[in-house]
């Protein structure tokens, strides 16, 4: 698994994930919970699953 998310992104995610665990609390939302935890990994993994579809890297890490 090859890091594809650049620093914006991540701290954009982990800012999404917060929000979503926060609603999914006041909402009593096991599936908005889910939804924050799946983007909670992606901002603590640097990688994405669509932008490993569609070739996107926004990742600084040069490839060798």
């Amino acid at each position: 698994m090859r890091k594809n998310i650049g620093t914006y992104d991540r701290i954009l995610r982990l800012s999404i994930a917060i929000l979503l665990f926060a609603f999914a609390f006041w909402s009593h939302s096991w599936i908005l919970a889910a939804f924050g935890l799946f983007t909670l990994y992606e901002a603590a993994a640097s990688w994405c699953v669509l932008y490993q579809i569609i070739g996107k890297n926004t990742c600084s890490i040069k490839k060798k």
